[in-house]
């Protein structure tokens, strides 16, 4: 091979999917490439090319805008642009665009029928060619909870650890009907299936959706007729990987567990995968017997290091988020605990409020702190002097553990966030009738409840007032959608992303502002259309799918993109924290591989098409 060659066999070997071809397949690629020089301001495809290619830039910068002149996005040196490559195709993200140069371009080009033919020997090429944004994020994003469950400690931990017992069971003349009722009131979504005290059969509420519902098989016909039979089992002398592997290749997601040939317990992969969050509740119990502020703030030491450890083991960013989570509110309960010792008891009811990202259970190591508070109508003058003495007791003591005061004081300090339910109900009420900025801007905060300490139904009563009210004011969805529509991905890619220009943080791109947030922003705008209680972000998508706000598929897209932005956020921050230095959102691309890249850009591209759909709506 002579240099010029080996010079762009080197290029090309760097960028996804091609970085995955062997030797004598690469060679081959290269061996097929077109060459094209481009002047600032001429177009794509280069005059004479007609056929479908996939178009490889070396050198200089490209734009790609919509027939209506939007900017999609920009493409610098080792970018792909397929906008040609799918000539007879629907699948393309960037089909219909026009494609012109923003400076004097060296570009490379394949054609589509070489590629195609390359993708039937090396599948991951005609994956990657014939799957857009959403679905290459899908395909990340399985991969990604695969190795999740893998990277654990099941290993070295007994399958014995992790068995529910006593084992659900049904007698084999039972009928199908009867088993769907028994795991109703039970609880279980598995049956062992039992014959003169023998077990014989499994059946699952998979089972009956896809042997008995889907088939049209009458309820009344015996379990017999759905049941699997042969079942696996594992003893209790193995560990948990080998039934994570058993489980796997049999593609099954309950486990019986036998001692001695009898049987004892029912493992899960659910129950496998929520290994770790046993950290968080041990941390929690400590927390819980604690006797003073200082011993708080000492355990607090710990957080960081449980999310690195959470991180390292490849945890989901919604597992961190849960576990920390989980945590503050531990912290927040044992001081409003102390506070009640040292004050004596409330003089009325009252629920203590999280708001934000905790109430969303997504926080992370040290965040700072939105709390309010909720006091039962029957309050007398004077009674607030007891509850200012609580929120003080309990913001300083959280600022102590290292959640530092809200800078927008949103905390139950604050006379105005410490109110009676009946002015809770006037706020909400205010803000959804006059949808003026600060409405918004508050609605984005006080959406977000969930209460941490005392009387639930206080939070439970305002939540249920004012949802019945944005499910049917459509102009205040329509303002919330349009604030909320001012963040948006950095899609107009130069040479990579669009980046902070200066600052502290100059070339990184903020994952919270211009990522996570827009997410987070939708999934309350679907929640609050529908009139749906859950707070936290994918738990609102997941029931917002199917609806009109929201197509199922593109809630799943949509999870994807959230989850693999909050995967980023918490890896860069565990590296941050291993540095001793303060965590922050401020990702620097050089920080990630090339194929991490590509990913990103895929989650942008999900969440601006959501946003784009919302904003057609409203």
């Amino acid at each position: 091979m002579d240099t010029e060659l080996s010079e762009i066999s080197t290029f090309i070997c760097s960028i996804p999917p091609f970085d995955s071809l062997p030797k004598h397949l690469l060679a081959q690629l290269v061996r097929e490439l077109t060459i094209n020089y481009l002047r600032k301001g001429e177009q794509l495809p280069p005059k004479g090319m007609t056929e479908a290619r996939l178009y490889i830039l070396r050198k200089g910068a490209m734009s790609c805008l919509s027939a209506e002149g939007e900017l999609v996005s920009r493409l610098g040196e080792g970018d792909l642009c397929d906008a040609f490559y799918h000539s007879n195709h629907n699948n393309s993200d960037e089909k219909r665009l026009n494609v012109h140069t923003d400076e004097d371009c060296l570009i490379y080009s394949v054609e589509a029928s070489v590629l195609q033919e390359l993708g039937e020997r090396f599948p991951s090429i005609s994956d990657y060619f014939s799957q857009n944004s959403a679905q290459r994020l899908k395909s990340k994003m399985t991969k990604v909870n695969e190795d999740a469950i893998l990277s654990s400690t099941l290993m070295n931990t007994s399958v014995g650890n992790f068995y529910q017992s006593p084992v659900a069971s049904i007698d084999v003349n039972k009928t199908i009907q009867q088993a769907a009722m028994q795991m109703n009131e039970q609880g279980y979504s598995c049956l062992v299936v039992i014959e003169q005290d023998s077990p014989v059969g499994i059946i699952t509420d998979k089972d009956i959706r896809r042997r008995c519902v889907a088939t049209g098989l009458a309820t009344s016909a015996s379990i017999s007729n759905i049941m699997t039979q042969d079942m696996c089992t594992i003893d209790i002398k193995n560990n948990a990987y080998d039934a994570l592997m058993i489980m796997t290749a049999k593609h099954i997601h309950h486990l019986p567990v036998t001692k001695y040939g009898n049987l004892v317990g029912m493992v899960t992969v659910t129950d496998l995968i929520n290994n770790e969050g046993h950290n968080a509740i041990n941390l929690s119990s400590v927390i819980h017997k604690a006797n003073s502020v200082k011993e708080l703030t000492e355990i607090s030491m710990l957080l960081p290091k449980l999310q690195i450890r959470l991180a390292k083991l490849g945890s989901s960013s919604d597992h961190v988020g849960k576990s920390i989570s989980a945590i503050t509110m531990a912290f927040t309960k044992r001081l409003i605990e102390m506070a009640e010792f040292k004050y004596g008891p409330a003089p009325v009811p009252y629920a203590w409020l999280a708001a934000g990202s905790q109430a969303r259970q997504e926080q992370l190591a040290h965040s700072d702190q939105d709390n309010a508070l909720i006091i039962c109508d029957t309050m007398k003058t004077g009674d607030d002097v007891w509850f200012e003495k609580l929120a003080h007791f309990v913001c300083d003591g959280l600022a102590s553990c290292g959640f530092i005061y809200c800078p927008g004081e949103i905390m139950a300090t604050n006379v105005k966030w410490r109110q009676p339910q009946k002015v809770w109900h006037s706020y909400f009420s205010k803000w959804v009738d006059t949808p003026s900025p600060q409405a918004l801007l508050n609605s984005s905060v006080f959406f977000d409840l969930e209460t941490i300490y005392g009387d639930v139904s206080l939070l439970r009563e305002v939540k249920k007032e004012l949802l019945k009210k944005t499910k049917k004011s459509t102009l205040f969805i329509a303002h919330l959608s349009k604030n909320a529509l001012g963040l948006r991905p950095p899609l107009g890619f130069f040479r990579d992303f669009v980046l902070k220009q200066n600052g502290k943080h100059r070339a990184t791109l903020d994952l919270k502002r211009n990522g996570i947030a827009p997410v987070v922003d939708l999934a309350r705008i679907y929640a609050l259309a529908e009139g749906i209680s859950a707070v936290n972000t994918i738990e609102r998508i997941q029931q917002a799918a199917g609806t009109p706000s929201l197509t199922k598929s593109s809630a799943e897209n949509l999870i994807d993109a959230y989850a693999f932005l909050g995967i980023l956020r918490v890896e860069h921050q565990a590296k941050q924290l291993m540095r001793g230095e303060s965590a922050d959102n401020f990702l620097s691309p050089k920080e990630i591989s090339k194929l991490e890249r590509e990913h990103l850009k895929d989650a942008f591209k999900v969440i601006k098409s959501l946003q784009d759909a919302r904003q057609s709506n409203y």
